[in-house]
């Protein structure tokens, strides 16, 4: 039993996605799973299993930034075995061609944060996606129809940035959106073997200042949660 999640040895299914707000967890496992039970609400950070299409998934919420997020998904590994992890939540787009409510599949992740310069003596490690749970995303992107770009996401430790003419430095180089999380969870899933993948909403138009509304959040993630649960049950477990 994890300090964090505190649930029961085999409560955690072994395919877990990952929202920052512990009440979209809720309503992913309310909207899109069968017979969820909530095995963990310490902090309120609320986590349940059920079923999709007869396997069984976990949505575990992380909180904000990566400090929280790591916490969640070093317990989610090391005490509960957890084999794919899928963050789904939202990001700001930084170009022009990707729009309000599009879905961003990211391919790798860089960062602000000093958690791996700390963790690779001062090196700068540059952590990327699972390649099957990405191209099982874009599979299941394309056949749904909906628009959808594999890009660079720059993962912050500030949602309000002291450095906002930075963004145009990030852009130069094929980034495409901000967010807070990706960079921590491509790393941890790298350590410990796992497989892991970003996929994000685009919320906020960085650029113009365009963005959604909290009910529209609600009803534009319904495609990017049903893309991430049909791409993880198209990647086998290492269980077979």
């Amino acid at each position: 039993m994890s300090t964090h999640i505190a649930a029961k040895t085999g409560a955690v299914a072994p395919r877990v996605l990952l929202p920052g707000d512990p009440l979209r967890a809720r309503w992913i496992a309310e909207t899109f799973l069968d017979d969820a039970v909530c095995y963990s609400s310490v902090r309120n950070m609320l986590g349940f299993t059920g079923t999709f299409r007869g396997e069984p998934v976990s949505v575990q919420g992380t909180g904000m930034g990566q400090p929280s997020l790591a916490i969640y998904v070093t317990e989610l590994i090391q005490e509960y075995g957890v084999e794919q992890l899928v963050r789904v939540g939202s990001c700001g787009s930084l170009v022009e061609e990707l729009a309000l409510r599009d879905v961003v599949l990211a391919i790798s992740a860089s960062s602000d944060s000093a958690m791996n310069r700390l963790r690779f003596g001062g090196l700068d490690y540059s952590p990327t996606a699972d390649f099957d749970l990405l191209r099982a995303a874009y599979d299941v992107a394309v056949s749904l129809g909906g628009p959808v770009r594999v890009g660079q996401l720059f993962s912050s430790d500030s949602f309000y940035s002291p450095r906002p003419e930075l963004l145009e430095t990030l852009t130069g180089y094929g980034v495409v959106g901000v967010e807070m999380e990706c960079h921590a969870l491509y790393t941890l899933a790298a350590h410990h073997g796992r497989r892991a993948l970003t996929v994000c909403t685009v919320s906020d138009e960085i650029r113009t200042g365009a963005h959604t509304t909290a009910q529209e959040r609600e009803q534009t993630f319904r495609p990017m949660v049903e893309l991430a649960l049909r791409a993880m049950l198209a990647v086998p477990l290492e269980g077979g």
